[in-house]
């Protein structure tokens, strides 16, 4: 989840205590927010980023800890595309503030095409093949620094609207090159953006893409579409796909309630014979215990719970009678007696 708390990129003292407590809670894996891997693909310039080697000591004192209790330290590298240049979200609305902003208020995003997000959003700048190279590369030198700061795991960041997304969706990508136009070509960023990131970490690591694995809208990127893309993405390094939906378009008609991304991480796993992460409305112990349980997917991601509860982990071993499984910190004992403890 985005915390829209980083000074030029950099992670702060509020990320160190925030993803520190969800490992302390007893999460198997902890994720750090969308990374920019270029300063003008951030969502706001509150945005984390790992575009230099200034970014590394901070990430690699949050790394550090994670490991320290027992979690596996993960990030996601992401590029915004046409949703960069936003206001912090709390900030409401107006101007960007930001060394880079121009005369607008904010920075020019760039995306496959000039379509703005919506019609009241400023038109991004059409990439050029020089753009794209330099993003491609982008993502290469921000894994190896992702590599360098410790991380166990990275995801390439391919849903909910931001650049590699909108590469994928007719909806979004109305090229007339290499780069658009049929399904072979708009999955290309994609895919060399993997083997990009593949290049750059070790093979005894894995890599996940995140998918936004339908847009929900008449036209765009389907389930179907996912399941013929992670097919290639397995053939081309990814170990897991991070199932998540939507994003692209404003106006989507998303069939909100509880696990309802679940299918689409079932589907994926089944069609494509590739491990998948079910996310999205997921609350409760028995829910997350089924969906694994039953093989619908791999693993369970978390976000709004565990803001709302970062010790939730800890809950659902007590209520899965898993507590053996869990590793309690010993300053926590006296609250948390661990299974055979003291």
């Amino acid at each position: 989840m985005c915390q829209y708390s980083s000074v030029d990129g950099l992670a702060t003292d509020w990320h160190l205590v925030h993803l520190g407590s969800r490992a302390v809670g007893g999460a198997g894996l902890v994720m750090v927010e969308a990374t920019a891997v270029e300063a003008r693909g951030r969502i706001s310039p509150a945005d984390m980023g790992l575009w230099s080697d200034a970014h590394v000591p901070p990430l690699a004192r949050i790394a550090r800890f994670v490991s320290e209790q027992g979690a596996i330290p993960g990030i996601q590298l992401a590029h915004a595309g046409r949703k960069a240049s936003t206001a912090v979200p709390w900030a409401g609305g107006g101007s960007v503030a930001d060394a880079d902003a121009d005369a607008d208020g904010g920075w020019l995003a760039i995306a496959p095409s000039a379509v703005p997000f919506s019609p009241k959003d400023r038109t991004p700048a059409e990439m050029t093949t020089g753009d794209i190279a330099e993003v491609l590369d982008a993502f290469r030198k921000a894994t190896i620094r992702a590599r360098e700061a410790g991380f166990g795991l990275v995801e390439l960041h391919a849903a909910h609207g931001y650049l590699a997304h909108s590469f994928l969706s007719p909806l979004s990508n109305r090229r007339a090159d290499e780069w658009g136009g049929s399904f072979e070509n708009r999955i290309r960023f994609v895919l060399e953006a993997l083997r990009a990131v593949r290049s750059a970490w070790p093979e005894d690591r894995p890599v996940s893409v995140r998918l936004s694995c339908t847009d929900w809208a008449d036209g765009g990127w389907t389930l179907e579409d996912s399941v013929a893309l992670a097919r290639r993405l397995k053939d081309d390094g990814a170990d897991l796909l991070d199932c998540s939906s939507g994003g692209l378009v404003p106006d989507a008609k998303v069939p909100v309630g509880a696990g309802y991304q679940v299918p689409l991480a079932e589907a994926v796993r089944r069609g494509a014979e590739i491990p998948t992460a079910a996310v999205g409305l997921i609350t409760e112990p028995m829910q997350a215990d089924e969906i694994v349980r039953n093989g619908r997917a791999d693993l369970v991601l978390l976000a709004r719970e565990e803001l709302r509860n970062p010790y939730w982990p800890i809950h659902a071993a007590r209520v899965l009678g898993q507590m053996k499984n869990v590793r309690i910190p010993p300053q926590y004992w006296r609250g948390i007696p661990p299974a055979g403890g003291p």
